[in-house]
């Protein structure tokens, strides 16, 4: 199996929004924006996401940059990954520093593990020690993940695990 993580670019194409297609809108509180849109809207929202992540600052007072990688394994894209550059208190409660999705078809195969530690990887070239993930406490799958990726549970409520993880492992 050969693997890599590539970041967003405008230039990405179909093959990106066809797994994005199979990526639901929302689930466990992973947001998936490009679900259900038209091919066109898609191009449109892949440069939107590109400024974006060149920003420093909030935007409209409570939007922080992020970045948005996909995993290609064997030369398909099977997941997508965003990292918020930084947090804001309200992200601290709800939100964390990274939230990833893998196809339907391609999980549990071990391509979540993988998207986290590439994740984790950017996040220290981008000078962040620490990231935070925040899951819900019934997302089994997404909390091995983090453990696998040596995430420590700092706190539980009804809503969500909150994981650190130390992105210098």
């Amino acid at each position: 199996m050969q693997y890599f993580l590539k970041k967003l670019s405008p230039d990405d194409g179909q093959d990106v929004y066809n797994m994005l297609q199979q990526i639901p809108a929302e689930e466990n509180g992973f947001v998936n924006p490009a679900h259900g849109m038209e091919y066109i809207a898609f191009q449109t929202w892949l440069t939107n996401c590109d400024l974006n992540s060149k920003k420093t600052g909030l935007e409209d007072g409570w939007r922080v940059p992020a970045s948005i990688f996909w995993l290609y394994v064997d030369g398909k894209p099977v997941g997508i990954g965003k990292l918020r550059h930084f947090l804001t208190e309200a992200l601290y409660e709800a939100g964390g520093s990274i939230g990833c999705s893998i196809v339907p078809p391609e999980r549990g195969k071990g391509y979540g593990t993988l998207l986290l530690q590439e994740l984790l990887r950017e996040a220290r070239k981008m000078g962040i020690e620490q990231a935070l993930l925040t899951i819900r406490p019934d997302n089994t799958p997404s909390l091995k993940v983090a453990l696998n990726n040596g995430g420590t549970l700092d706190r539980a409520t009804d809503d969500h695990c909150y994981i650190w993880v130390d992105t210098k492992r």
